[in-house]
């Protein structure tokens, strides 16, 4: 069996963009809402973590993807398709030019291929060797340097509140 996570990059990139957006808010939030603002956003954090958890695992029957247990009963997109169910590969043009994948099994079923995770080659060999579909041409969602600007700019949010927090704390801007 081999699992693939979710890219380091994206996942690190994600939990980034959400701290930066969220970082002020307990701040700008009455005094007395401010145990309640950051209660939820911690839980708000758990959910995103939830989210950012779903793994890829393949095997000798097939290909499945979920969630760990612990976020498992909140998110139920949870999926198993056999090997020998699985008929092609469907592109799907996005609104933003890019193009996703669906893998067409048996019936009418199809689900979207995982194109967000780490060691993606590596998924799209053994995607290859078990069903014989062509992966030839298929690439990422989207290239690498987008979330890579996202980070810094995410990471930049997060530097600039904090020295914002702390000139305020010391009295330096009011």
């Amino acid at each position: 069996m081999e699992r693939f996570g979710l890219s380091p990059l994206i996942f690190f990139t994600l939990l980034s963009l959400y701290v930066a957006l969220v970082l002020p808010l307990p701040f700008f939030a009455p005094q007395e809402l401010r145990p309640l603002t950051i209660g939820i956003l911690l839980l708000g954090f758990l959910l995103i973590l939830g989210l950012l958890s779903e793994k890829v695992e393949t095997d000798a029957d097939g290909l499945r993807v979920r969630y760990p247990p612990w976020i498992s009963w909140l998110f139920r997109r949870s999926w198993f398709m056999a090997w020998s169910d699985v008929r092609a590969l469907v592109p799907v043009g996005t609104s933003q030019g890019g193009t996703v994948y669906y893998l067409k099994a048996t019936g009418c079923r199809h689900q979207l291929l995982p194109q967000r995770i780490a060691r993606f080659d590596r998924f799209l060999d053994v995607l290859r060797e078990r069903t014989l579909v062509s992966t030839k041409g298929i690439g990422r969602l989207t290239p690498p340097w987008t979330y890579q600007v996202l980070a810094v700019l995410a990471i930049l949010m997060i530097v600039g509140e904090l020295a914002t927090g702390v000139a305020i704390a010391e009295g330096l801007i009011t």
